[in-house]
């Protein structure tokens, strides 16, 4: 079974790749020069990260008991690798040694940059008093493209399908910083190092933690709940594709924006 797993893990890999190119080589990483740029573009990837974390909880709920009385849900394997990714997730350390989620982290990085984080903030805040999440996009005025980004995830999450949810977590959202994008912010924080360097400790410690371990991580984990199903490798590989796609929507979006700007 492992030799079979391994090789349509392989496979879609293979098919994904097009669309992860896209992503890596979209013309977006080329256009930001500055920091109102870099402000625009966190402005759109902030629903990216907030959402990212949606899924991973609604997979902790699938795969593990998160209500009580408590009872053991599905394999201790799979158990172990979704409580691994949270807790690296949910509770990282940050450039001061505090423990933070990735998206507490990426907020403080908007806020030293100079990044407007009162749209973002009005949609959780919509969304925490039990708005629906069409009335929290109208409070927060967000991009139609985020829209339909975190629409995307979210009808993945409503779901329920642990192999959707897990393959989508993999191959769609799995670490997709280009080598331009990096030595770009890497430029800015040596010229700004007063309002770039918690976003560069962001992407250093997004890229070591989730590129490598829980990249891993997710993929076992994927693995396992696909098992010898062909119809949850297919719908897998499906639903994976359907996401980075939307990441390139979500991108065209970041990339009109700062054009707009620029043209201004």
């Amino acid at each position: 079974m492992e030799n079979i797993t391994n090789t349509t893990l392989e496979k879609i890999q293979q098919h994904i790749e097009p669309l992860r190119q896209e992503i890596i080589q979209h013309k977006v990483y080329g256009v930001i020069n500055d920091l109102e740029d870099l402000r625009i573009f966190m402005e759109y990837h902030i629903y990216a990260v907030w959402d990212f974390m949606s899924l991973l909880k609604a997979l902790q709920i699938n795969l593990t008991c998160t209500s009580i009385p408590w009872f053991p849900v599905g394999s201790g394997n799979t158990r172990s690798l979704i409580n691994e990714i949270v807790a690296g997730e949910e509770s990282d350390v940050d450039a001061l040694g505090n423990k933070k989620s990735h998206f507490e982290m990426y907020l403080d990085a908007m806020e030293q940059c100079g990044a407007d984080i009162s749209a973002i903030g009005r949609f959780i805040d919509a969304l925490k008093s039990g708005e629906t999440m069409n009335a929290a996009y109208q409070a927060a005025g967000t991009p139609v493209e985020a829209r339909d980004f975190v629409d995307f995830t979210f009808q993945v999450i409503h779901g329920k399908q642990a192999h959707v949810q897990a393959s989508t977590f993999t191959f769609g959202r799995e670490d997709l910083i280009p080598n331009m994008f990096l030595t770009m912010v890497n430029d800015l924080n040596q010229k700004f190092p007063d309002q770039i360097s918690l976003f560069k400790y962001y992407l250093d410690r997004h890229i070591e933690v989730d590129g490598d371990h829980h990249s891993h991580l997710a993929l076992e984990m994927t693995a396992e709940l696909c098992g010898i199903n062909e119809a949850h490798w297919i719908a897998a590989e499906e639903m994976s594709m359907e996401s980075l796609r939307k990441r390139t929507r979500l991108w065209d979006g970041a990339y009109q924006a700062i054009m707009n700007r620029k043209k201004q």
